[in-house]
């Protein structure tokens, strides 16, 4: 997974009215999928109800990817109900992924 600054999913939604939360859900959904993760396609995102069911999967998929470093739970309410805060708060979970990940214990992640 690459290392982004938590700064993007923060700001860039209210300069691109919401367009830039979807980029960077999609971008690190399949960056998660490349690790294991079986998160559904995100063409999901568009349909009312099942969005909310792709929020589950995607949560599912961080818990996984985090090592348990961020409940599935709590990841899910994080961006339901924060959005850009929420992913924020989970991109800074992905980048101390990444560097504990990257520590001579753990598995090689690309940064």
């Amino acid at each position: 997974m690459k290392h982004r600054s938590i700064a993007a999913p923060l700001l860039l939604p209210l300069v691109t009215f919401g367009i830039s939360f979807l980029v960077w859900q999609v971008k690190t959904k399949n960056e998660m999928n490349r690790f294991g993760t079986s998160i559904p396609t995100a063409w999901l995102l568009i349909l009312p109800i099942l969005n909310i069911v792709w929020l589950w999967k995607y949560s599912v998929g961080v818990e996984m990817f985090t090592r348990r470093g961020l409940s599935r739970h709590a990841a899910f309410w994080l961006m339901f109900l924060l959005g850009s805060i929420g992913s924020a708060i989970v991109q800074n979970e992905f980048n101390r992924t990444i560097v504990n990940a990257n520590s001579p214990a753990g598995m090689p992640v690309t940064v």
